[in-house]
């Protein structure tokens, strides 16, 4: 039931889309030199990578100085990049991820393998259901660019704050992964992504 639910909803959203993804793509090229979309691995279900589709935010070969973003003012992003970001236009594209099924709509975020290599055989456990675009860690943490933008080391603060706490609200879902629980997790992030 929620697989048939993502395909359907899906197919919607990247058809109603299309005409806005192809006026961002023309933004993307002509504002800096690179390909239109980012493609990064990920871990999803039972450990299997998988390559994340985004909208291409940042400067090309910008991951090479580090795969985690410090705030919105990062200088790797692009100027159309820090547009696509605050408004989450980014990870539209997500969507395709979804229809082919590396991912859910809803479920935990996935996660870079250098920072999956790092988790407790308990943290492991959300390796177990397919990671989504959208989850309770992605509505606490909706600005986490500028928490690590704060912070003195913000790979150590990822990793020793952020991570953690983002796994703990994961296994909230983890209790109760249905349908009507999606549903009120897509409402709660369309409405997080309208308040900005």
């Amino acid at each position: 039931m929620k697989r048939c639910f993502d395909i359907v909803v899906s197919l919607i959203i990247l058809s109603v889309f299309l005409p806005f993804g192809i006026l961002i793509a023309l933004a993307i090229k002509l504002d800096s030199k690179g390909t239109i979309f980012y493609r990064q691995e990920r871990v999803g279900k039972n450990g299997k990578v998988f390559r994340l589709l985004k909208f291409r935010t940042m400067r090309t070969d910008a991951d090479k100085a580090g795969k985690l973003t410090v705030g919105m003012r990062d200088p790797r992003i692009t100027r159309i990049g820090y547009f696509l970001r605050k408004t989450k236009l980014d990870e539209f594209t997500q969507f395709w991820n979804v229809l082919i099924g590396d991912m859910s709509i809803v479920g935990p975020r996935p996660e870079v393998q250098e920072y999956v290599n790092l988790y407790t055989p308990q943290q492991r456990e959300i390796l177990t259901v397919r990671p989504g675009i959208t989850d309770y860690a992605s509505l606490e943490y909706f600005h986490e660019n500028e928490i690590l933008g704060a912070a003195e080391n913000p790979r150590e603060t990822y990793i020793h704050e952020v991570m953690p706490a983002k796994l703990d609200l994961n296994k909230k879902y983890l209790q109760n992964p249905t349908l009507l629980h999606d549903l009120k997790l897509m409402w709660m992030t369309f409405v997080k992504v309208l308040k900005g």
